[in-house]
């Protein structure tokens, strides 16, 4: 009998609904900001035709509804490289590198996602997951005693330990396997009240980083925060207090643009939540947010080269007083980015998708010989070029969202520099390079269209 397997982009969309349902009734605001951002998005379509036209066109709206993207935090290597695991049976895998030590966040990152574009139309659910550093722990002792409490916790159940090594034998689950799948790996994300150590050990590790106390004291992972994407997110950061919600200072990322680029993020800070420490009557702890996000287009690396230096300049100015005088500071330094598709294309900044225009459509039926090469083909309107959204994430926004919901004490960028191959290590394997997919997807445009105008490589 030949065992009928779900696709994996089934399970990730299961999963990811399973997610949004058990941070809603975990993290009540997540209720708010889902229709916050839902009323944001439906004002923003009625009001500009023209981008709902092109969304449809690229076919982004349907994905808008399901977009999110979660966050965790994990202690070991084995943890991480088995999340990659769990990751693969649901069509995600690491994308990019993230070094947020120079920050002062004593993790590195990366982003398990899907990667080709009909799973990206499908559900683009990513998950960013960070790995704790242990060595950046300056106290030898505390440092030994992380070490020690991380290798007596299983952030797996046995049943899911199961179903990941089944789901590898069998190349996927069949529908009841893939139900039971995303039950056991959502405990793993699950938020545990009761804490894994005393409270003196706890407030120990809270002291060194708020964050190193994060991973360590608990029993799992806990997601931290799950994003949905707004259209408008200069619009859902003014409405935020309408739904009784206090943004952070300042969003973070690029300004505003007529063709946004990249991701802009902002976020309500962390809940207290109450917990229980062992041997102990009890505390909080904080941890868990809100966040919102806008992706914009994904850069070559020329256009980012020009976006880190910009942002670079910018972050050299005296700090803005509040988020509109931030905004209006940053635009002025990134008026050096071009704010024109037809520039973004020309200079090579930005990645396209390119496709037969409608236009180009109708010549080809009516019989017209098409152009003699691609240039000349776009600059007579045979081909739409619509540029790709940005699948992945930023350092500098990342480590400024997670600095901002854990608390206001600042911590120095630490010494050790950035270790790429120990966090492949632990990871098993290389990540992709976000510039080599990106490239590729407009690669494999352009193929499809020299192909229906008959043209030479």
């Amino acid at each position: 009998m030949t065992l009928s397997l779900v696709s994996p982009d089934d399970i990730r969309s299961a999963f990811s609904q399973a997610m949004s349902d058990m941070y809603r009734q975990e993290v009540p605001q997540y209720g708010d900001l889902l229709e916050l951002v839902a009323n944001i998005n439906r004002e923003t379509l009625a009001a500009d035709p023209a981008l709902a036209a092109r969304l449809d066109a690229q076919n982004e709206t349907s994905r808008l509804d399901v977009e999110r993207h979660g966050a965790i935090r994990v202690g070991t290597a084995e943890e991480l490289s088995t999340l990659r695991r769990v990751f693969a049976l649901m069509g995600m895998f690491p994308v990019s590198y993230y070094d947020l030590s120079e920050a002062g966040v004593p993790v590195h990152s990366t982003a398990f996602r899907p990667i080709d574009e009909d799973s990206l139309r499908r559900n683009p659910f990513r998950v960013f997951t960070s790995l704790l550093r242990l060595e950046l722990i300056e106290n030898d002792d505390l440092r030994r005693q992380a070490a020690s409490i991380l290798a007596e916790r299983d952030i797996f159940t046995p049943a899911a330990r199961e179903l990941i090594e089944l789901g590898e034998r069998q190349g996927g689950f069949d529908r009841d396997q893939a139900e039971r799948f995303v039950t056991e790996i959502l405990e793993t994300f699950r938020w545990h009240r009761d804490a894994t150590v005393d409270h003196e050990t706890y407030q120990a590790l809270h002291d060194a980083h708020r964050l190193i106390a994060d991973v360590v004291c608990f029993r799992g992972p806990h997601i931290n925060h799950l994003t949905p994407r707004t259209l408008d997110i200069d619009a859902a950061q003014a409405a935020m207090p309408d739904y009784g919600i206090t943004p952070k200072a300042v969003i973070e990322g690029p300004p505003k643009r007529e063709w946004p680029i990249l991701l802009r993020q902002t976020s309500f800070k962390a809940l207290e939540e109450p917990v229980r420490f062992a041997g102990s009557d009890g505390g909080t702890h904080t941890a868990r947010f809100g966040e919102i996000e806008q992706r914009g287009m994904a850069l070559t690396p020329k256009g980012r080269a020009l976006y880190d230096e910009l942002l670079a300049k910018s972050r050299q100015a005296p700090p803005a007083a509040d988020n509109l005088a931030h905004q209006r500071q940053l635009s002025e330094y990134f008026t050096a980015f071009p704010d024109d598709l037809d520039a973004l294309q020309r200079d090579a900044l930005a990645y396209f998708h390119y496709a037969i225009s409608e236009s180009g459509r109708q010549r080809l039926a009516d019989g017209e010989p098409a152009p003699a090469s691609l240039d000349e083909a776009l600059a007579a309107d045979w081909i739409d070029a619509t540029p790709i959204t940005y699948e992945d994430f930023l350092p500098v926004s990342a480590a400024g969202i997670f600095q901002s919901n854990l608390g206001d004490a600042r911590h120095q960028a630490y010494a050790n520099e950035s270790n790429q191959g120990a966090f492949e290590l632990a990871l098993g394997r290389p990540v992709h390079d976000e510039f080599e997919l990106y490239g590729r997807l407009q690669e494999d445009s352009l193929a499809r269209v020299r192909q229906q105008l008959g043209l030479d490589g």
